[in-house]
């Protein structure tokens, strides 16, 4: 690693960098002075996660009174960082004494899976106990039980995903209140929410005019995903399978993945690949932040694993690279709700017996919730979506549950048990 380069990123940060505008996200308040654990950003790219740490660093220069000079800040997705490893990190922070006059108290360092070995990096540097760290990365493996072991007890993670609907209407500067949901404001609400679910919540695609453009950024974010994270990352030889793959759940999210169906697929189209090599893809997809996936419901493990999983896009924005809009509504509204699980950091699954229900959110050892998604309960599908719900609450004594629509709310009592039914939009905001 050349220390020209090193200290080109340095003198950069400390005398040319300017903080970009930027939408506050709603994360649990932070006092870094008080961080003693290593702090992990992690979520797919361009959900915000560089963003936020400019955020936290400014709060600790405009509200904290630390100066510049006491932190160092490295983006290891620099082009002149490429080759940076272990036996650099010696090399940047004599960099930073030489530019800064003193070494940092505070280390952010961006997209840090870039960094061969960098659980062994934050654990040498956390052990010298004179440094406040914060990491990020577009990588699941910074969420991972096996990195939480080996850096026990001085480790902790944040998960940042694309913006929620609160968020979104924060960027569009439209304030809400409980009462604005019974007046025709609402009407503003709804259509803020019409374009998140088409659009999705990808901070610069909020910014983009007009359907063309957000679809061509999309495009480019697919393309990043398909390319760096997945294809180069874990050295993929079946690229074609890969692309079947990718291009599948883009028209079929929402929905269970099988493997064995998906092999016969493959079959079908003339390309080979193992239920082995299409485990460890749908694995890499969602390390990758590409997709997430649910598991059916059991209380043995075995049992879940043995099943299908349903899978959801990470960002409904994605839907636009497949299938039109107004065909699958309904699988982009649960696909919402979804993500919103996600971040509220609820365990979900999907039940399936007799009939059907989208969500059990388990809480502790037993289910607490269950939830079923339908654009709009008519007289053709009424039977079917509270069959499932009922089976699911009944068969493991769920004591909530109901229904979330598109834009029907009312209260409903079937057989003694309350089933309400709420907009989504509305739900959101709750």
């Amino acid at each position: 690693m050349k220390k020209d380069y090193l200290l080109q990123v340095i003198a950069e940060w400390l005398r040319e960098m300017v903080f970009p505008p930027s939408t506050h996200r709603e994360m649990p308040p932070l006092d870094l002075r008080k961080q003693h654990a290593i702090l992990a950003v992690a979520g797919p790219r361009r959900a915000g996660k560089t963003y936020y740490l400019y955020q936290l660093i400014q709060d600790l220069m405009e509200s904290k009174g630390i100066l510049r000079e006491e932190i160092l800040f490295v983006d290891f997705e620099d082009y002149r960082l490429q080759g940076f490893g272990s036996p650099d990190v010696d090399n940047l922070f004599t960099a930073f004494q030489q530019l800064a006059g003193r070494q940092p108290r505070f280390l952010f360092f961006d997209e840090i899976q870039h960094v061969p070995e960098w659980n062994r990096v934050l654990r040498t540097l956390h052990n010298r106990r004179g440094y406040t760290i914060v990491v990020s990365g577009s990588n699941s493996s910074l969420l991972s039980q096996e990195i939480a072991t080996e850096l026990r007890g001085r480790y902790e993670d944040i998960l940042m995903l694309p913006f929620s609907f609160r968020e979104v209407l924060h960027f569009r500067h439209v304030t809400f209140d409980a009462p604005m949901f019974h007046t025709p404001q609402r009407g503003q609400l709804i259509q803020a929410f019409d374009d998140y679910l088409q659009f999705g919540g990808f901070p610069e695609t909020l910014s983009r005019e007009g359907a063309p453009e957000k679809r061509k950024l999309l495009q480019t974010y697919y393309r990043t995903v398909f390319y760096k994270d997945i294809l180069e990352r874990y050295n993929i030889k079946a690229r074609e399978v890969l692309d079947q793959m990718m291009g599948s759940f883009l028209e079929s999210y929402s929905t269970t993945f099988s493997i064995s169906t998906f092999e016969k697929q493959l079959k079908a189209a003339g390309l080979t690949g193992s239920k082995r090599t299409i485990s460890n893809y749908l694995h890499f997809l969602e390390e990758a932040f590409f997709l997430i996936a649910s598991q059916k419901f059991a209380y043995s493990q075995r049992k879940r694993m043995m099943n299908p999983k349903k899978v959801y896009l990470m960002d409904t924005g994605f839907a636009l690279l497949g299938g039109a809009f107004t065909e699958n509504r309904g699988y982009l509204l649960e696909n919402v709700v979804a993500l919103e699980l996600l971040r509220r950091q609820h365990r979900m699954f999907y039940f399936k017996a007799t009939q059907e229900c989208d969500f059990i959110l388990q809480d502790g050892r037993h289910p607490s919730e269950a939830w079923q998604v339908c654009w709009e309960v008519t007289p053709r599908n009424e039977q079917r979506e509270l069959k499932g719900l009922l089976e699911a609450m009944r068969q493991f004594k769920i004591p909530k549950g109901g229904i979330l629509t598109y834009d029907q709310e009312e209260a409903r009592t079937i057989n003694g048990i309350n089933v309400p039914l709420i907009p989504v939009w509305k739900w959101l905001l709750l």
